[in-house]
């Protein structure tokens, strides 16, 4: 039976384990044959869609990852508008909004409202959540 999942990333990419785990997860749903409808990134999940992270040559780069998942399976990458500029994580409409120097969300990632989350609940068989 396949699934369409959708996947909500609550946890920062290096304060907790929710980031590096949401990308197993999607991973492994992937290659078993499931639809992932969407992943949105919330709360401090949003730090995952930053473009302006540089961890050591000698980690695992979570960042390039997501980015690569996208990209590969083109997949629907939304980051909460509304936690992302609290948190400075912008693209360009939003740092001119704001009056900001620049814009630092990754390719591949779409900025919208907690809308976005509702829907992908209500069209997918199950969302699937890490973080607290």
């Amino acid at each position: 039976m396949t699934l369409k999942l959708s996947i909500l990333v609550l946890g920062s990419p290096y304060n907790s384990q929710a980031a590096y785990s949401a990308l197993r997860y999607t991973q492994a749903a992937i290659s078993l044959g499931h639809e992932v409808y969407r992943v949105f990134f919330y709360q401090d999940g949003v730090h995952t869609s930053t473009r302006l992270s540089a961890p050591p040559q000698d980690e695992f780069n979570i960042y390039e990852a997501w980015q690569s998942l996208q990209k590969e399976h083109s997949l629907d990458f939304v980051t909460c508008i509304a936690a992302a500029a609290r948190r400075g994580v912008l693209n360009d409409t939003e740092s001119k909004r704001h009056n900001l120097p620049a814009a630092n969300l990754a390719e591949g990632f779409d900025l919208s409202g907690l809308g976005q989350l509702v829907e992908a609940n209500s069209v997918s068989d199950r969302l699937v959540t890490f973080g607290a």
